[in-house]
């Protein structure tokens, strides 16, 4: 096979049974160590719910990395743009981040839009041509059965993106011994290393910085150290953004109950 992100070799690296009954085969790059599936078969089985069922994380996780976002907005884009959450589940993000006061936007079309109704946006709709100051794409990067293409069709509409996605630890763990792989849900296609992210934001002309599993792709460059301390302290940063920014909670629901009458 050929690497999807640096298109140079990847050899057999080991075999997992997927949905406790798929034997599928990984395959790593010889080059950048990017890890990568099969052609996935099984992704119908895998997409019967949008989020998993081992997923306990899910609100933790979006709490926290509301907490996360803001601080980035804030401090190192413009605080007064319009943002949009790719992948965006059951809207919850998008609902916390409208709450601290940012003007966050939905799009996901594998979910429900719950908590975010009436702040949806769609890719390649005639009505939908907003450009967007930052996307985040909090646990998706991990699967894109062609990370290329849709790394490609987010930036369309901003060139700032804020995802996660963990790194392959060192050395590279087993298929059985790392629980980021998936097995149990199989929706995890697609495992980078920080060199892979690298050759990645390369590709797009793109900078990129990285702390722990929350990375930065941008246009412009700035301080890898200060966008480290951002993310290291954004406990003690956070309260700040609340200070500073006007919730838009009352206002939207002002907004929706006029766009019913």
């Amino acid at each position: 096979m050929r690497c999807k992100i640096c298109n140079r070799k990847s050899i057999l690296f080991d075999q997992g049974k997927v949905l406790n009954k798929h034997n599928v085969n990984y395959y790593k790059c010889t080059s950048c160590g990017f890890i990568q599936t099969q052609k996935a078969f099984w992704l119908k089985e895998a997409y019967k719910s949008s989020i998993n069922l081992s997923d306990t994380g899910i609100v933790a996780r979006n709490i926290q990395m509301a907490k996360v976002a803001s601080v980035c907005i804030y401090f190192i884009c413009n605080k007064n743009g319009r943002y949009l959450d790719y992948a965006g589940g059951y809207g919850l993000l998008t609902r916390l981040m409208r709450d601290i006061g940012f003007d966050f936007y939905w799009c996901d079309p594998f979910s429900s839009n719950i908590f975010a109704r009436g702040f949806e946006y769609i890719y390649g709709s005639k009505s939908n041509k907003a450009k967007f100051d930052l996307i985040t794409a909090f646990e998706c990067f991990e699967h894109f059965e062609n990370p290329l293409t849709d790394i490609a069709k987010i930036l369309t509409t901003s060139t700032n993106v804020l995802f996660t996605t963990e790194v392959i630890p060192e050395p590279t763990p087993r298929i059985d011994k790392w629980w980021y792989y998936g097995l149990e849900h199989g929706q995890h296609l697609s495992f980078y290393t920080i060199k892979s992210l690298r050759i990645l934001a390369k590709t797009f002309n793109l900078n990129i910085y990285s702390h722990r599993n929350i990375h930065l792709l941008c246009k412009s460059s700035i301080n890898d150290a200060v966008y480290r301390l951002l993310i290291k302290t954004t406990k003690l940063l956070y309260p700040i953004v609340t200070f500073k920014t006007k919730s838009r909670t009352v206002d939207d629901m002002n907004h929706l109950i006029s766009t019913q009458r």
